[in-house]
């Protein structure tokens, strides 16, 4: 018997432990990205941060399994970067079709021409369900935010959550992406970086998907961190442009591509994490 109570005494405590981290993360510090396997209802929170802004370790089949999805994407000028990052990507990676999106053998993206906040909230939420309404077969919807989110209230930032977590409840068969506001300047203490913070604790708390757009222009592709230096849309902080500064100094690393308000890099680094974002959700819903 006391063997039994002690057992249940660790998994509380090891419970304990993993909520109190989870709910301390902030960005700048390591959670591990997590799935488990079994589509929207099986499904723990999956952080795609720039961490994740990396091809390596993805088998054909894993991108074969993505490219079979159905996603719908509401995006503007900031979020097409994940999007045009991709022009070029196949090509530079061995051009053996493995990154491609529309036609015949690629991912079906279905691009919308509206965001999260463009033009308001609740535009958004009915958008989204019309979408459904006549794409029943869609598997996974995205949407990003153009500026909103840097004078966002904590209101609106828990209205966004309470729009996404009624998708999520009422169509169980479609998952969901949250985004975090792309970055502004402003620093540590400025409003962005709190209510981006908002989002990522409801998505941990949740266990929801969450693509970091914040964080992969936080870093640059060799882990260096800016975030603490005022860094911005188009990659530049207190000190200069971490994306130009790594593209000259790394010629043949990355590709051209069209990058709104930003450098290539930025939008090479966005097409890794979606593609990274796609294979998960592509084997969470085997």
């Amino acid at each position: 018997m006391s063997i039994r109570r002690t057992t249940i005494a660790r998994a509380i405590m090891i419970a304990t432990a993993l909520i109190s981290v989870a709910c301390d993360w902030e960005i700048g510090t390591d959670l591990p990205n997590t799935v488990t396997p079994g589509g929207a209802t099986g499904r723990r929170t999956t952080l795609i941060d720039h961490r994740s802004a990396t091809i390596d370790g993805l088998s054909d089949a894993e991108l074969a399994a993505a490219r079979a999805l159905r996603v719908a994407y509401w995006h503007t000028s900031h979020g097409s970067q994940l999007v045009t990052g991709n022009d070029g990507m196949d090509a530079f990676y061995g051009g053996r079709g493995r990154f491609v999106l529309g036609g015949q053998d690629g991912l079906a993206l279905d691009e919308q021409g509206t965001d999260i906040g463009n033009p308001g909230l609740e535009d958004f939420d009915a958008s989204v369900r019309a979408y459904l309404a006549d794409h029943a077969d869609t598997d996974v919807v995205m949407a990003s935010w153009c500026g909103q989110v840097s004078g966002a209230s904590e209101a609106m930032i828990d209205r966004y959550l309470e729009i996404m977590g009624a998708f999520e409840t009422e169509f169980p068969s479609v998952d969901f992406v949250y985004m975090t506001g792309h970055a502004d300047g402003s620093g540590l203490s400025g409003n962005l970086h709190i209510r981006n913070q908002q989002v990522r604790e409801h998505c941990v708390a949740n266990g929801s998907w969450l693509y970091d757009f914040y964080d992969i222009e936080c870093y640059d592709p060799d882990g260096t961190y800016y975030g603490d230096r005022n860094v911005d849309d188009a990659c530049g902080y207190d000190g200069g442009n971490w994306a130009r500064a790594w593209q000259d100094a790394h010629p043949g690393q990355w590709w051209e591509c069209s990058s709104a308000h930003s450098e290539p890099l930025n939008a090479n680094q966005k097409a890794k994490a979606a593609w990274r974002l796609w294979a998960l959700l592509a084997a969470a819903r085997s």
